[in-house]
């Protein structure tokens, strides 16, 4: 302890707040980690760290927030997590830069407002179509968890109340042992001036528990994945072709599973990937600022049998119940690294500082030193991250952008040391119906590792798939757990992010960044050959 510390000041946990809503899992985490949980009655109302919950926070809550304290939830994203408003933004974007950038959204209608369009759509189709059926799907604007869907060929079946939206149903899923299947895939935002984007390298894969049949529309459970709905199934407990028992894999297991029938799971990533950058600079411009906040979202991503990717929604404080063992090896590291990530070491030293120089005492709501320091837990504290304040003359503009944060003077971001092993679940072989691609096998954690969060030291990284190279005008970001940046991916779009948002040219650089990709498979099918 320095001399000039107050008595004290070091000693005292972490402390983070609750109310009704928040995850049991978060409170689990949080406690295992060595934190203290809020009590209004014995500490000062501002005496605490982080505050988890499941509803938004009030602008007024955001504009109030102190040096030391962290929301998980950031103002305006409800942009992109109502179904209506995702579509909107989305469409916008895609008048603005091109159609077929933005066509990982299917064709979509927000009601009542597109009526008159959907119905132009719904004969036009029908009528190309001629005898062939075409399938829609109708979504509440704002219910989560499958309620109130429901899916129609013959529009005298459609039938909504409130807002919702209409979209063109994908009839050509990729199925798993007959089984339609959609992807969780964990984006936490730190920031949005500047925008900083992580991903989260495991995830759920959710299964429909009943074959899939596209001549029941009305059967729930074959074309629906949400695990609210097939928990309560005939079939969920059955053992399944291929999925076997319940309704979710890991996503380390469904990537293995598509590299035993040679699908080019890395190329499967990167767009995956350019799908989330691609949503979140939907609404980036146009989000409020605000310090000492983030959000964690689930996006919902369906995988046809070409495939590609498809938006099917962007979720508002993901689910984080443990209904079975791939959520409990999920979501309990999820929020450990979700921890690392946000970094509130850095918070408390600015408590303490502050603290410390007001009348030359430690203060009463002092949150000091992480007692998870020195104990047996399976993750690092923040006392033992490396948090830099600032940068020195030498470092590039992109170790600047991972170093710290020009507009939040109290966060930045973390080094990650811990190396973690992923199991290895085994599958049993059902191919796509798309004709696979033969490939190189590579590990299952650092493959999930794309291009374009190939964020690492010149040269190859040891595991990485040998025909993945690393951009050599890019340098080390940080990594927390599982969690890898994927924006800014270079120096442009590091500076392009920085005073203000220039879209476009981030989108030029995307664009590059996909030819680039696209040529580096040209050529080693060339090799191949």
């Amino acid at each position: 302890m320095a001399e000039d510390e107050p008595p004290g000041a070091s000693l005292k946990p972490l402390v983070f707040r609750v109310d009704e809503t928040t995850p049991e899992v978060v409170q689990s985490v949080l406690l295992e980690r060595g934190w203290s949980k809020f009590d209004q009655h014995e500490r000062n109302v501002e005496d605490w760290n982080l505050y988890w919950r499941t509803s938004s926070f009030r602008m007024a809550e955001h504009a109030n927030v102190k040096p030391w304290q962290c929301l998980n939830h950031h103002p305006g994203t409800t942009r992109l997590t109502r179904k209506d408003l995702l579509a909107r933004h989305l469409q916008h974007m895609g008048r603005l830069y091109g159609t077929p950038l933005y066509a990982f959204l299917p064709p979509t209608f927000v009601m009542p407002s597109d009526y008159s369009k959907f119905v132009a759509e719904y004969f036009k189709e029908k009528q190309a179509l001629d005898a062939k059926l075409s399938y829609w799907i109708c979504k509440p604007a704002e219910l989560s968890r499958g309620r109130g869907i429901i899916i129609f060929s013959d529009i005298k079946n459609l039938i909504f109340a409130d807002t919702c939206i209409i979209q063109k149903y994908i009839c050509n899923p990729l199925l798993v042992g007959r089984y339609k299947c959609d992807l969780r895939v964990y984006v936490c935002v730190t920031g949005f001036k500047p925008l900083t984007i992580y991903i989260y390298q495991e995830g759920l894969v959710r299964f429909a528990t009943e074959k899939f049949d596209l001549g029941d529309l009305e059967n729930s459970y074959a074309h629906l994945t949400n695990s609210s709905i097939n928990r309560s199934g005939a079939s969920y407990e059955k053992i399944k072709e291929v999925v076997g028992s319940g309704c979710k894999w890991t996503l380390s297991r469904f990537f293995s599973y598509l590299r035993s029938w040679d699908v080019d799971d890395l190329l499967l990533w990167q767009k995956i990937n350019h799908v989330v950058i691609l949503t979140v600079l939907a609404i980036a411009p146009s989000v409020p600022f605000a310090a000492n906040c983030f959000e964690l979202f689930g996006f919902d991503i369906l995988i046809d049998d070409n495939l590609k990717p498809w938006l099917l929604e962007v979720n508002y404080s993901p689910g984080l119940s443990l209904e079975c063992s791939a959520d409990v090896s999920v979501k309990r590291r999820l929020i450990h690294d979700t921890i690392e990530l946000i970094h509130l070491h850095s918070l408390r030293n600015e408590r303490k500082e502050s603290c410390g120089a007001a009348n030359g005492s430690p203060g009463v709501s002092l949150a000091g030193k992480d007692r998870g320091q020195g104990s047996d837990l399976p993750y690092e504290s923040f006392s033992q991250l490396r948090c830099r304040r600032g940068f020195s003359k030498d470092e590039t503009p992109v170790q600047k952008a991972v170093t710290t944060c020009p507009e939040n003077r109290h966060t930045c971001q973390p080094q990650e040391a811990l190396s973690r092993q992923k199991e290895v679940h085994p599958s049993t072989r059902e191919p796509p119906k798309a004709k696979p691609k033969a490939r190189a096998r590579h590990p299952a954690l650092k493959t999930l590792i794309p291009c374009v969060s190939l964020i690492q030291p010149r040269g190859r990284e040891k595991g990485l798939s040998p025909h993945v190279q690393p951009d050599s005008s890019w340098v080390p970001g940080p990594q927390a757990g599982n969690f890898v940046l994927i924006f800014p991916f270079n120096e442009a779009t590091f500076g392009a992010s920085r005073n203000g948002l220039n879209v476009r040219r981030i989108i030029q650089e995307l664009q590059k960044l996909t030819h680039k990709q696209c040529s580096q498979v040209a050529e080693k099918k060339i090799k191949r050959k």
